[in-house]
């Protein structure tokens, strides 16, 4: 007898709370957008992506779409055109290229370091944000001064960069034709 009272109570809590949450509307049903006719608002829905097709899921390829930075012309330009200096951390999904701090024989007390974000594919003028940084330390002593460099070195890293990648897409696109 408790059993039952208690399913009863607890069923007519639900009900209550179900059709107190409804308001008579259900969230994006609107009649005046959908079509009348079932074979229509299917047709609707596929055509706005909301539904699938078994035949379109079966007949598809197994593996995804997948970029990788060999096809980036921007991303294989900038590695060309830094080559020389040591990486410290390249990561191509996050869109960054940081370089370890280089110097050369002539100066040992002075290195640059160049930071290369990639602000979209698109091979354009403002597709890059290109910062070097220079470090200048006392003879003998672990004391350094790093600084942002506002010299022309980002300017012309960014024109060479641009001119590879540019170069690159021609070559694809040659590739591509043929």
């Amino acid at each position: 007898m408790i059993n039952k009272t208690f399913n009863i109570f607890l069923i007519s809590i639900l009900a209550i709370l179900f059709l107190a949450g409804c308001n008579g509307k259900l969230p994006g049903a609107d009649a005046r957008k959908f079509p009348a006719d079932p074979k229509l608002r299917v047709e609707k829905n596929l055509a706005e992506g909301r539904g699938f097709k078994l035949s379109d899921q079966l007949n598809k390829n197994r593996g995804g779409v997948f970029e990788f930075a060999s096809s980036n012309e921007l991303w294989r330009a900038s590695l060309d055109v830094i080559d020389f200096m040591p990486l410290n951390s390249v990561n191509y999904s996050g869109g960054i290229i940081i370089t370890d701090w280089y110097n050369t024989e002539n100066n040992a007390n002075e290195s640059i370091k160049i930071s290369i974000r990639f602000l979209t594919n698109e091979i354009r003028a403002d597709a890059l944000d290109i910062k070097v940084f220079n470090r200048k330390c006392d003879t003998g002593t672990l004391n350094c001064i790093m600084e942002e460099s506002v010299g022309s070195l980002a300017i012309e890293l960014k024109k060479e960069i641009l001119k590879k990648a540019t170069l690159y897409k021609t070559e694809d696109n040659k590739k591509i034709k043929e």
